[in-house]
């Protein structure tokens, strides 16, 4: 089986993914910011979008959904959860839950916390999986909807995956997040490093918003609440448990 997962912008800071199976030309969408941009990139390629898998109800990743069902009959899948919330899903989905999405087997996870009901598809095959505004490069989804507690808990899972995995998150904040990842970490050197190598990126006008496990873990704050200079950072104590520091460095970050 061979697989292409392609990244591509939308809206102003938005990423949408395309998942192609060359031998049975079906294609998968992770996201649905717009439809325009969709389109474009499906009918450039010569994909027919067969599945439109949604993680949270929010506008800028689902508002393209219907246009896109028209259009193509595509399959519409989403978190049961969250059905209330999303356009009508032709399957409903909860954690745990296994599918198919174009030739590859699909795990559900419950990533709750930027909003509830939240979920991320992980593709165990290809190493791959998709956070959008749970896990995010650099940094982790604001808590519109859940609790610090909630959301150290969904991150508690994805970080249990292979550290290998590839990370594909929903928007370009590394930019933001490296800043201040700095403000907390800045000793160190990986975080000065992927700083570094984002701003190169973004000047060559490359996508920064994958990444994988293994650089999250090296790197991201939200990630790191066990370490030392998190835990200074805090400023809770160096007895502080790990979900304590969590909440604090995120309520430092909605503050930045």
């Amino acid at each position: 089986m061979s697989l292409e997962i392609v990244t591509l912008p939308a809206l102003a800071d938005n990423y949408f993914f395309l998942i192609h199976n060359s031998e049975t030309g079906e294609t998968a969408l992770i996201d649905a910011p717009e439809a325009a941009p969709v389109k474009a990139a499906l009918a450039e390629r010569r994909w027919q979008l067969t599945q439109i898998l949604l993680t949270h109800h929010h506008y800028d990743h689902i508002d393209g959904a219907e246009e896109l069902r028209s259009a193509t009959g595509a399959k519409v899948i989403g978190a049961k959860a969250d059905a209330h919330r999303l356009p009508a899903l032709d399957l409903e989905v909860s954690e745990g839950d296994r599918f198919e999405i174009a030739g590859t087997s699909c795990e559900v996870f419950d990533v709750s916390g930027h909003t509830l009901g939240h979920i991320a598809f992980y593709l165990p095959d290809e190493k791959a999986v998709f956070t959008a505004d749970s896990l995010m490069a650099f940094g982790c989804g604001r808590l519109f909807e859940g609790t610090p507690e909630v959301m150290f808990e969904s991150l508690a899972k994805l970080t249990a995956l292979p550290a290998d995995t590839t990370v594909y998150s929903g928007h370009e904040y590394s930019a933001g997040n490296g800043t201040f990842a700095l403000s907390v970490d800045g000793d160190n050197p990986a975080v000065q490093a992927r700083v570094a190598e984002n701003a190169r990126k973004r000047d060559a006008g490359e996508p920064t918003g994958v990444s994988t496990l293994q650089l999250e873990l090296n790197t991201n704050p939200f990630l790191r609440c066990q370490e030392k200079a998190l835990i200074r950072a805090a400023g809770l104590g160096t007895d502080a448990a790990p979900a304590a520091v969590f909440a604090e460095i995120r309520r430092q970050k909605d503050n930045f």
